[in-house]
């Protein structure tokens, strides 16, 4: 069966860093899937903060995180990650890894979701 698995999140200070995991199982891989993480944040909608795609090339970002976030795939282990550094109390989200199509735009699709893993940062 194919899914999502995140890892990683925590409570840290601002300034500090964090390294989210991402670990699909069944077919997601082999797949021509884009993969991605989105955050949500309590009160808001769920929002882009950062996409690969399938072939491991072009990374893209939302503005807020860019110099400061990092995604990359291992196609060996079949992982995702999400390296945050500098991070920010405005970076506090559910933080949900996902498989698709296009998540970087406005026409995304998706096919898998993560149940999402708790990033707070305190001031």
């Amino acid at each position: 069966q194919a899914q999502l698995v995140e890892s990683g999140g925590g409570l840290v200070q601002a300034g500090g860093s964090l390294r989210l995991s991402c670990a699909a199982s069944g077919n997601i891989f082999s797949s021509t899937y884009d993969m991605g993480w989105f955050r949500q944040a309590p009160g808001k909608e769920r929002e882009f903060v950062a996409a690969i795609s399938w072939r491991g090339r072009s990374p893209y970002y939302t503005d807020s995180v860019k110099g400061r976030f990092a995604i990359f795939k291992e196609d060996v282990t079949r992982t995702v990650y999400l390296q945050m550094t500098n991070l920010k109390p405005e970076d506090t989200a559910v933080y949900f890894c996902t498989a698709g199509s296009g998540l970087w735009g406005n026409r995304r699709t998706h096919a898998y979701w993560g149940q999402g893993t708790q990033v707070t940062v305190s001031s």
